[in-house]
């Protein structure tokens, strides 16, 4: 029997293998978190499917995502990025990934960690929603609103609302894989 799942990830392998195990599920690694930031931010403009083909690209181009190397990254790091065929080469990009990671790691001296103050936004909880069809979730929500207005009173960069939705959806803050979808079922919290 075929499984249900969001209509979003149908026609390609790498789009399900994600929909079924990375989209919506709980995130605290701040790795993950960082790595999630510099992905959706790169995405502006493009469709997802394209930065999951160019993931790995850009594992490699930024050091597996270490924030903290990649907060001091150099101008000579941005010109080899800027030819890396592997990563989206836009210089206002490549730059983001830099500044945020410098944020970042402010955040995580202020916080603890960045999974701290993400999951602040939310008291801890993941925020469940109902959807019964895909054209019902919203682009933004007040909680994407919120956070990204202070990522940026932080200096962090592609960090819009929009953006940051996409980024709350996943890294699993918020749940909106619909109601009759499989992975619906295993990350709602059962009822009591």
């Amino acid at each position: 029997m075929e499984k249900i799942r969001c209509t979003w990830c149908a026609g390609s392998e790498l789009y399900q293998k994600y929909h079924d195990y990375e989209w919506g599920t709980p995130q605290y690694d701040d790795r993950v978190l960082f790595e999630f930031l510099v992905l959706e931010g790169a995405q502006a403009g493009l469709s997802w499917i394209t930065i999951l083909k160019k993931r790995p690209g850009y594992r490699q181009a930024f050091d597996n995502f270490d924030f903290n190397k990649v907060a001091k990254y150099t101008d000579e790091d941005v010109e080899q990025l800027l030819v890396n065929s592997e990563i989206v080469r836009n210089r206002l990009k490549i730059r983001s990934a830099i500044t945020n990671a410098q944020c970042f790691l402010q955040v995580r001296a202020e916080f603890g960690s960045f999974s701290e103050y993400l999951w602040g936004f939310t008291n801890g909880q993941v925020i469940q929603n109902n959807w019964q069809r895909e054209n019902d979730i919203p682009a933004t929500s007040d909680l994407s609103d919120r956070l990204s207005e202070d990522l940026r009173k932080r200096g962090f960069k592609f960090v819009g609302s929009t953006i940051m939705y996409a980024y709350l959806q996943a890294v699993g803050v918020i749940n909106d894989h619909v109601v009759d979808c499989f992975r619906y079922k295993i990350l709602c919290p059962k009822e009591s």
